[in-house]
């Protein structure tokens, strides 16, 4: 979530011109360290791989080495509809000195389900669809916080991108309190095709951002709705600000020019929920 203060309020009071420095997006923070993977969560050397693709396991990530032959992993992956990542070999060796023989996968803590039949369900249900995309959310605990907010209010999926996202593992489950039990997960190759699919479905799309001048409070969000949130480090990717049908930011008037994306996500959610719940008032 990328936003402004209140254009009312001077935030450069204090300072010259000179000293001013550049707008970030609302939830900018230096990106923390990422904590060494739990040896339960992957599986490397070849064999192994191919067993575990065999297993119908969720595979959250492949990892393969670049430039080495891997035919058997390949034609799995594209069965199974695995993204393969060609990764260099330092890269593997950061997650194990073991002899991963070029090969990594890791599993996932969920089971990902297909956006067709989340947004079938919830109408077959009476509900009205509130969605969440999140663009390239990296940090894990940032993630299981947003799944824990999401599962409180109401939301029946989260949609991530197949690259570019914190991985679902054990930390995110615990950070979720256990919420990534109960909300829908949806892994996407392409999330443009997957805004235009919402649409088509006659869901809103509402990208929060700090490029624009409307309020979140002046966007409805009482209907269908699926709401955009953005990397912790550039906020929504422009291809999608481009692709949605409302931008919306959070007005902050404090000192403090940011906020963290999962608290931002909550401050969005729930705006959407209270909508829901007092629109007839």
């Amino acid at each position: 979530m990328e936003n402004r203060r209140n254009p009312r309020i001077n935030r450069y009071s204090d300072k010259s011109s000179d000293d001013r420095k550049p707008d970030r997006p609302s939830h900018y923070h230096r990106r923390p360290d990422r904590p060494k993977p739990n040896p339960e969560e992957f599986v490397f050397g070849i064999q192994s791989v191919i067993e575990t693709l065999k297993s119908g396991k969720e595979i959250d990530r492949l990892y393969l080495l670049k430039g080495g032959s891997f035919p058997e992993i390949q034609q799995l992956a594209f069965e199974r509809r695995v993204t393969i990542q060609r990764v260099p070999p330092e890269k593997l060796d950061r997650i194990t000195r073991k002899n991963h023989q070029g090969a990594i996968c890791f599993v996932s803590a969920v089971n990902y389900v297909k956006l067709s039949n989340v947004i079938a369900d919830v109408f077959e249900q009476g509900q009205v669809p509130l969605l969440l995309l999140l663009d390239r959310i990296t940090d894990v605990r940032n993630f299981g916080a947003i799944a824990r907010t999401a599962e409180c209010a109401g939301v029946q999926g989260i949609v991530i991108p197949a690259r570019g996202t914190a991985l679902i593992n054990a930390d995110a489950m615990k950070t979720s309190s256990g919420a990534l039990n109960h909300v829908a997960v949806v892994r996407e190759v392409n999330l443009e095709e997957t805004i235009k699919y919402l649409k088509d479905s006659g869901i809103k799309v509402v990208a929060c951002t700090e490029k624009t001048d409307n309020y979140l409070y002046d966007v409805d969000m009482s209907g269908p709705t699926a709401i955009i949130m953005g990397s912790e480090d550039d906020g929504i990717s422009p291809e999608l600000l481009h692709l949605a049908d409302h931008h919306a930011r959070i007005p902050l008037v404090g000192k403090v020019a940011s906020l963290n994306v999962s608290v931002a996500t909550g401050v969005v959610l729930y705006e959407a929920v209270r909508q829901r719940i007092f629109s007839g008032d």
